[in-house]
């Protein structure tokens, strides 16, 4: 059978999945040199095939074995084991999942994946195939550009144009707009999306919704085990970063920009990881551009700038220090009157790392058949009702549906999903601390 929609770019071909919806893979949405921004794609000949799904970007495990890496080998055999990926400076491409059913005004939800600002894809096996679609939902999942491709803070650029860096949030700013612009050909509202994001993702969710580029284009948001209010986390200005990018390219063999954007990618990473600064990403993270983002986070929190919609926010009990990003997610809600907060501790059936850090985007997603886990009835019933909460969500602003405990807005009013029935009621700090000195919870 043939899936075929006619968008504002042309005519997209799609494939039917296994659990009955149709997938969009590979749509180019943007084009973008080395160190350039990102220019949106306008436009195609012919029938696009959008069967497979398109290549991610460059990172540190598409140099390295991930089986034999003792530090990595955690996440490979949860996530990709088994699958085969490929790798691009050429990576700007996003995933629609839609009804196999002729729809009209669906809502969006538009997720951004994490790790660390220097890893991860849009199609592995926890986004492949989100159950979203059959419950109401369109979904998007989106690859951009990351570590020294995504993030490199270049003094030079920043002289001749005024900016510098962020290249990989202005990768998922021109994906949404693509989205804007085209989703209404698969069935999506183009005036409601919400965006999602885990990590890193929850942390480029809250630049989005803290930015003046994105008013009027989200609707809503999700932050999971990373998003919230914190001076710990927060972009710094890219006069703090030329001093070590310049030294990234002398030790690369550069002494020009064109030199630097002409760097085998195998030697710019190899470079970067040998001379990794002790921050978050690596010295590849986010910074103060002026445009996209325009102060840090916590302050600009204070001062109200985040956009005036709804918001999910939560973390896990076995998260990456979990005592922060619980007390992140709390004060998130205690400063936005809209905020819905969740706390995650189901300990995963299969080993004994708990509720560890990404745990939840099984049940978000609803893919548990794509895992290894021996997950029981529990665990589908849990993803359930999670993903039909966040579907409610998308689609009214509100998380509530008919045949689950109420859940309200507010810092006091958090819901827990776990082992045991989904229940209104903030966990122990107590339990925090534990978790945190006795956490198993792997890093990536």
């Amino acid at each position: 059978m043939s899936f075929i929609v006619d968008t504002n770019c042309g005519k997209v071909q799609g494939v039917l999945l296994n659990n009955g919806t149709i997938a969009f893979k590979g749509i180019r949405y943007a084009t973008a040199g080395r160190f350039e921004y990102p220019v949106e794609v306008t436009g195609w000949q012919g029938v696009y095939d959008a069967t497979n799904y398109g290549a991610c970007c460059y990172q540190p495990r598409s140099f390295i074995c991930e089986k034999e890496n003792v530090k990595k080998v955690f996440y490979y055999n949860e996530f990709r084991r088994g699958e085969k990926y490929n790798y691009s400076e050429d990576c700007l491409f996003l995933n629609v999942f839609t009804p196999n059913a002729k729809s009209e005004k669906l809502p969006v939800i538009v997720y951004i994946h994490g790790g660390g600002f220097t890893g991860g894809c849009g199609h592995e096996k926890h986004f492949d195939g989100p159950i979203w679609a059959n419950k109401g939902a369109i979904s998007v999942t989106i690859n951009y550009r990351l570590g020294p491709l995504g993030f490199a803070v270049i003094e030079e650029l920043y002289n001749e144009t005024g900016r510098a860096g962020n290249y990989g949030l202005y990768d998922q700013l021109t994906a949404i707009n693509w989205v804007k612009h085209n989703i209404s050909a698969f069935g999506g509202d183009p005036d409601n999306i919400t965006i999602m994001g885990q990590s890193a993702g929850a942390m480029s969710v809250q630049y989005h919704v803290l930015s003046p580029l994105t008013k009027g284009l989200i609707s809503k948001a999700v932050m999971s085990s990373g998003g919230g209010v914190s001076s710990l986390m927060t972009a710094n200005k890219p006069q703090k970063q030329f001093k070590y990018w310049k030294s990234i390219m002398n030790k690369c063999g550069a002494n020009t920009l064109d030199e630097f954007k002409r760097v085998p990618v195998d030697t710019l990473f190899k470079v970067w990881q040998e001379n990794k600064k002790g921050t978050m990403g690596g010295g590849c993270s986010p910074c103060i551009d002026g445009e996209f983002i325009v102060g840090a986070s916590h302050k600009l929190v204070k001062q109200g700038k985040q956009h005036d919609i709804n918001y999910l926010v939560g973390s896990t009990s076995h998260d990456v220090i979990p005592p922060i990003l619980y007390s992140m997610a709390n004060k998130w809600c205690d400063t936005n009157d809209n905020a819905y907060q969740w706390f995650f501790e189901r300990n995963l059936p299969g080993d004994d790392h708990g509720a560890w850090h990404s745990a939840d985007l099984w049940y978000w997603f609803g893919t548990l058949d794509n895992c290894w886990r021996p997950f029981t009835e529990k665990d589908y019933a849990l993803a359930n009702e999670m993903s039909d909460r966040l579907v409610a969500f998308a689609k009214t602003g509100s998380p509530n549906i008919n045949g689950y405990v109420t859940w309200n807005k507010g810092s006091k009013n958090i819901i827990t999903f776990g082992d045991n029935d989904t229940t209104v009621k903030p966990p122990k700090k107590s339990k925090l601390w534990t978790t945190m000195f006795t956490n198993h919870a792997p890093g990536e």
